[in-house]
């Protein structure tokens, strides 16, 4: 158990040499079957859980140090986030594990026992992102775990603090055989990439993902990718105005902005354009009643890289700043800061902002809202209507995104049990809880034939039989209930399956009617019993 007294040390390197031995390491682990014990990966987990209870005033004090994040802050979006995500694998590992049924085998091959076994993939690279240190990088290695793979965690040197508090948590509490923590610069990260693994997870931007991908592509790994883009934000006159400017800003206040699913643009008609900007202006002086820079609860640009990016697309844009505006350079301070805009090509709009910066685009037809934001990302990370059911319904099926949530902030992302994954440029595959075994585990599927069933099988053999496969062709093919015009043939054995099936498209829905039809001839008969009486 860690003291209170532990201090983090300085960030240290991993020495380039030792990376390929780790990764050895872990792959002759694995093929020693260690990691492919359920109950292995369980103790696992549960150490995984303590190591960062017992660290929690260490991940504080880095995230403090990394990125100006409050406790407050660090405990509700990353600390709390990742002792949820090992208490749901650890509950839920060996309910997940067990074999699945194969979903629609035929009658004649069930006695094959078709099922579809998860097993793991073997040695997972995960890298981590700097804006979430924890939460990004040990929720994917926890995910990992429980599908039974050896991990190498990659921590983001841009968050050097948290980095060292990963190492430790990976030195005192986990099986050094099978995970490693590697801490180090661009070198370490090319050394990594240089190593065959079996699956590669990465958190972080559009350009660090196409060269990792570029590079798994090279020996035909598969890939995991959460990655960025330029989220839309919607806001119809429909929409409760001081309610969405709230919500609005809160994704512009968390981690000062620096989230890949806070939106980069917001979308509003232009009806109700003053009374939002308004309303944004008069939740930041409730966010922040003593003003930002004095707000305890408001985090800090990760550096100076970042600061002068985000400060470089401020002064090019050819808008107007209706919201904050102030930065201090010397504290790595930038309040949240709205400009309206009105070429879409404006470099606040087209590039991610990936912090407290947005722009804001008026519209006077929802069609061309949606054509925008086509045409300035067509599959962003994230998505936010704001608006009616039905002007929030036609925002979702006309513009693609990883995920979306109507009417809030990114909720729909907020709880373990979700998937969360990008789509197009955003990312490929979905991670999270059960999401989290899937991705970092094989379906592979098996089944059992008995060597008596040969004769089910004899249409395979030579010398082929014309007359066997006829009799094979009659028992495993089914006659089309369409014509070739693609419409449904109502013959006499549809009617016949709508009658017994009361109208019940699935078998479940048949058998409730006739548990209703049952009911009420019940009820009847009593009642007539009743009157009779």
């Amino acid at each position: 158990m860690a003291s209170n007294n532990d201090t983090i040390p300085a960030f240290a390197p991993t020495a380039v040499d030792e990376i390929p031995v780790l990764v050895d390491t872990a792959r002759s682990t694995f093929r020693t079957g260690r990691t492919k014990d359920i109950q292995y990966r369980l103790v696992q987990l549960r150490k995984l859980y303590w190591g960062i209870v017992d660290n929690t005033h260490l991940m504080e004090e880095a995230l403090m140090k990394d990125l100006g994040k409050c406790a407050y802050e660090a405990n509700i979006s990353e600390i709390d986030w990742c002792k949820k995500e090992c208490i749901d694998l650890i509950d839920n590992l060996e309910t997940w594990a067990k074999d699945d049924k194969v979903v629609g085998v035929p009658l004649h091959f069930r006695i094959m026992n078709y099922r579809i076994r998860h097993e793991p993939l073997g040695v997972v690279l995960a890298i981590g992102a700097y804006n979430y240190p924890f939460q990004l990088l040990l929720v994917t290695v926890a995910g990992a775990m429980a599908a039974g793979n050896c991990v190498i965690a990659k921590p983001s040197e841009s968050s050097p603090h948290s980095a060292m508090v990963i190492d430790k948590i990976f030195r005192e509490y986990l099986d050094p055989d099978c995970f490693a923590c590697v801490n180090g610069m661009v070198p370490a990260s090319q050394r990594l990439l240089d190593c065959k693994f079996d699956k590669i997870a990465f958190i972080g931007g559009n350009k660090t993902g196409t060269i990792i991908a570029k590079k798994a592509a090279e020996t035909l790994t598969p890939v995991l990718l959460e990655l960025g883009g330029c989220n839309p934000a919607f806001v119809t006159r429909n929409a409760n105005i001081k309610l969405a400017a709230r919500r609005i800003l809160f994704m512009k206040s968390m981690n000062a902005g620096q989230i890949c699913l806070s939106h980069n643009y917001v979308l509003v008609e232009r009806s109700v354009l003053s009374p939002l900007i308004a309303a944004l202006n008069e939740q930041l002086r409730t966010f922040m009643p003593k003003g930002t820079k004095a707000s305890p609860d408001y985090a800090r640009i990760v550096n100076k890289v970042q600061f002068d990016r985000i400060k470089k697309m401020l002064d090019s844009t050819r808008g107007r700043i209706v919201l904050g505006g102030k930065m201090d350079e010397s504290q790595l301070f930038m309040e949240p800061t709205a400009v309206l805009v009105e070429d879409i090509d404006d470099p606040v709009v087209v590039e991610e902002t990936f912090g407290p910066l947005f722009s804001i685009i008026a519209w006077d037809r929802l069609d061309d809202a949606i054509n925008i934001a086509n045409k300035i990302d067509p599959t962003p990370l994230a998505l936010f209507a704001f608006g009616s059911d039905e002007e929030n319904k036609k925002i979702l099926d006309n513009v693609t995104s990883g995920g979306a949530t109507c009417n809030d902030s990114f909720l729909h992302s907020q709880i373990n049990a979700a998937p969360m994954g990008g789509v197009g440029s955003s990312g490929m595959g979905n991670y999270h809880g059960y999401y989290s075994f899937k991705a970092f585990s094989h379906q592979r599927t098996v089944c059992n034939v008995p060597y008596w069933a040969d004769r089910l099988l004899n249409v395979r053999y030579m010398p082929y039989s014309m007359p066997e496969l006829r009799r094979f062709q009659r028992m495993s093919h089914k006659r089309p209930n369409f014509d070739r015009n693609g419409k449904v043939i109502k013959g006499l054995g549809y009617w016949i399956r709508v009658v017994l099936g009361l109208g019940g498209k699935s078998a479940t829905g048949s058998l409730m009617r006739w548990v209703v039809v049952f009911a009420a001839a019940a009820f009847a008969g009593v009642q007539q019993g009743y009157i009779s009486r």
